[in-house]
């Protein structure tokens, strides 16, 4: 069984048991948070409809924190001694999926 949830603007394909990177949540570690499924497949049955999902939860344990890659920018405009470099690094919460009821 297998889930898309959706977190951050983003969706992700989750299974019991797998740690996956989500942007950073409102919770401290070692908190249990809830995801919103968009989609749920069981074998060949399928989840996809708001009435299906209603009682359906994802839910996952906050693991930790991490790091994305750098991000190096440089921006500029030409023959007028304009110029900005910058960096991005973008935080993480590492989210173990604890279990997938289909409600």
């Amino acid at each position: 069984m297998y889930a898309v949830i959706a977190s951050g603007g983003k969706q992700e394909r989750v299974t019991e048991g797998q740690q996956v990177a989500l942007e950073l949540l409102d919770a401290e570690v070692g908190a249990e948070v809830s995801l919103t499924p968009v989609l749920i497949v069981d074998g060949s049955t399928v989840l996809a409809t708001p009435s299906q999902l209603s009682g359906a939860r994802v839910t996952g344990k906050i693991v930790g924190t991490q790091k994305g890659p750098k991000i190096d920018g440089f921006t500029y405009k030409r023959r007028t001694n304009q110029r900005r470099r910058y960096g991005h690094r973008q935080h993480y919460h590492t989210v173990e999926i604890t279990k997938i009821t289909k409600g």
